[in-house]
């Protein structure tokens, strides 16, 4: 019968051929309508299915399918662990060129200064995936600390730079191998002022900071401290001014 019609439509006048256009998408659309439905009704029968602990032949299953069925069963994926994770980092040629770059160029010159030693308390910020803290660790110092906006364990914890949740003089050296902490910072001259509470009187800060960027202009954000280096890095195949301040001691009122 369908071929009839079919022949009939094809033999027939224009009229009547737009008249069988329009029921072949009409047909078409009803399919496409029953198909999603029945997808939204998979959908809905599925949805908590594994939302709650499964038996184990069923968690094996699951464990073992290369996509997840629904939201439930993504969220219920393992996660990595911190260490593993951070294992896998440290093998990476990026993660070993950017700590071989700062155990070679930028910690000495902090030595020389007195600035650094394996007994110095030091703070990271903007420390990113913990480069430096695991640079400094691997360099003999154990008591560092790494801070960012987001977390990154088992290195780096999360704290706002603007308002460090440390007390005052609770480090010896106040470190940042990250380019932008000071210029791509909300407020640089509260993060100056918070970088100077947290360290020591007479410890230090050590900033890096791009070669575009004028060292006088990141020197007067921090009022309470003096220049007494400034070191050419290279950090990532990339070169930056490692800018290293000594605290006088005193706080300065953030505005």
């Amino acid at each position: 019968m369908r071929a009839i019609q079919s022949e009939a439509c094809t033999a027939s006048s224009s009229p009547t051929m737009d008249r069988c256009a329009q029921g072949l998408v009409a047909r078409v659309s009803v399919a496409v309508a029953a198909l999603a439905t029945l997808s939204l009704l998979y959908l809905l029968r599925h949805e908590s299915a594994s939302c709650f602990p499964a038996p184990r032949s069923l968690a094996l299953t699951l464990s073992l399918a290369p996509f997840p069925r629904n939201s439930c069963d993504a969220a219920s994926r393992r996660v990595v662990p911190s260490d593993r994770r951070l294992a896998k980092l440290r093998l990476s040629p990026r993660w070993r060129r950017r700590t071989a770059a700062l155990a070679a160029s930028a910690f000495p010159p902090l030595r020389g200064l007195g600035f650094l030693a394996a007994p110095s308390r030091v703070l990271c910020l903007a420390a990113g995936a913990g480069h430096a803290v695991d640079a400094l660790r691997a360099a003999g110092v154990a008591d560092v600390t790494g801070i960012d906006l987001v977390d990154f364990p088992p290195l780096v914890r999360r704290a706002d730079p603007h308002r460090l949740p440390f007390s005052g003089g609770a480090f010896d050296l106040v470190f940042s191998d990250d380019p932008s902490a000071i210029s791509g910072a909300l407020f640089p001259s509260r993060l100056a002022a918070e970088a100077e509470r947290a360290v020591r009187g007479g410890g230090g800060i050590a900033l890096a900071v791009d070669r575009q960027i004028e060292t006088a202009a990141v020197a007067a954000l921090f009022k309470q401290s003096r220049i007494v280096d400034v070191k050419v890095v290279t950090l990532d195949g990339s070169q930056v001014r490692l800018l290293i301040l000594q605290s006088n001691g005193t706080t300065s009122i953030p505005h």
